[in-house]
């Protein structure tokens, strides 16, 4: 029998969701600015930075660094194996839902349990 998905098996360092964020920006273009970036995703320069950072020591984003003229530039680009991530993340978040939602058809755990009322019992007299 197969394995369940679970919602424990999805990559965590893409989960968080600012990095998520990145990870969609830089899949759906093929380079981004720092502040076009950081705009997109509405977030302050540290945090993007931060968050950055960690994609890019994971191999999922590679970081380009120049000057236009004396104004530094800073650009991000999704790697191979970064895309690679993002499409098992994906399709390991597809399966979890379609899971959730057959078990909620079939009855099983996952589904809501009807809502029962609840009968108040006076308390006893000693």
């Amino acid at each position: 029998m197969a394995e369940r998905p679970s919602a424990l098996q999805l990559d965590r360092l893409i989960h968080e969701p600012l990095r998520l964020g990145v990870m969609a920006a830089l899949a759906a273009s093929r380079r981004i600015g720092f502040i076009d970036l950081k705009e997109r995703l509405d977030t302050t320069d540290g945090n993007l930075s931060a968050q950055a950072r960690k994609l890019e020591t994971a191999g999922y984003l590679t970081c380009h660094k120049s000057f236009e003229g004396r104004i530094p530039r800073t650009e991000y680009e999704i790697t191979p194996a970064g895309r690679k991530a993002l499409a098992v993340y994906l399709a390991m978040l597809d399966a979890v839902l379609r899971d959730a939602r057959r078990r909620k058809a079939l009855g099983g755990p996952g589904r809501s349990a009807p809502r029962t009322k609840r009968h108040h019992r006076p308390a006893r007299r000693t």
